[in-house]
């Protein structure tokens, strides 16, 4: 008389069958946190060479402007609005110099200052990038970024190594502490000449004399005079744009800044 084997139930059940690509406990453990990094830089990377994208103007600043906010709050989105538009009609997101964009503008996603810029881009029939990131009190994307390269991340440095990978130029228009982070993140990277040249724009200079005192750096030798000339001021959008150009943004096609961030 044959044996009549026991159920299997509990093998089919326990979670190291499962297969490991569909086992969602085992990818968000611990033990693979090094691949679901990997997996935030591949998804994106396919995306953005998907749509070409070269490089990048990436524009930071408050997500708490409005356009029609209190004092200075309705211009700082009126200009980002302004700027991300012309950059895109002459910088080539529109491809204008063969079959790849560059200086496509990207933001963090976001709403208030993000939400201009990307807005602007979507004016000049420009695709732009939101690179989004999961906050406690949850953060949804604006309604101008391209929805295939609206992107959302789990761990702020690989979202920070994609807005600076690509970036030929940065504009920052005012804003706290994470347009703060984000400013002297991509400064610190051309400091230490990590990163290729990115010129870089501070938006209202008043602001930003009245939130860094950059003179009290340099004269107390924390900081170099040529320091000093890593970034420029401009107060409106056409300033921006040629403050941009006279640091050095390339507005023909490149090499891809991010071969220089391996």
């Amino acid at each position: 008389m044959t044996d009549t084997p026991p159920p299997n139930d509990a093998q089919i059940k326990s979670p190291s069958y499962r297969i490991a690509a569909l086992d969602q406990d085992f990818l968000l453990g611990d033990s693979m946190r090094g691949v679901r990094f990997l997996l935030e830089y591949a998804k994106a990377e396919q995306a953005l060479r998907a749509w070409s994208v070269n490089s990048t103007i990436v524009v930071f600043g408050s997500a708490r402007v409005h356009e029609n906010g209190p004092g200075r709050h309705a211009y700082w989105y009126e200009q980002a609005r302004a700027f991300a538009r012309l950059a895109s009609e002459r910088g080539g997101a529109l491809k204008p110099h063969g079959n790849i964009r560059d200086n496509v503008i990207a933001t963090g996603g976001g709403p208030g200052i993000m939400e201009a810029a990307n807005r602007g881009a979507a004016e000049a029939g420009a695709p732009s990038i939101g690179f989004n990131i999961t906050l406690p009190h949850e953060q949804e994307p604006n309604a101008y970024s391209t929805p295939d390269l609206t992107f959302r991340f789990h761990y702020f440095a690989m979202r920070k190594m994609h807005l600076a990978m690509r970036a030929n130029a940065l504009v920052v228009f005012p804003g706290g502490f994470g347009t703060l982070d984000e400013l002297f993140e991509i400064l610190t990277l051309r400091q230490t000449q990590k990163a290729p040249l990115v010129p870089t724009v501070l938006f209202d200079r008043g602001y930003w004399e009245s939130v860094i005192n950059f003179d009290a750096m340099q004269a107390a030798g924390t900081i170099s005079p040529q320091d000093r000339e890593l970034f420029g001021f401009a107060d409106d959008a056409e300033e921006a744009w040629a403050t941009l150009l006279e640091h050095g943004l390339a507005v023909a096609t490149a090499t891809r800044p991010s071969d220089d961030l391996s």
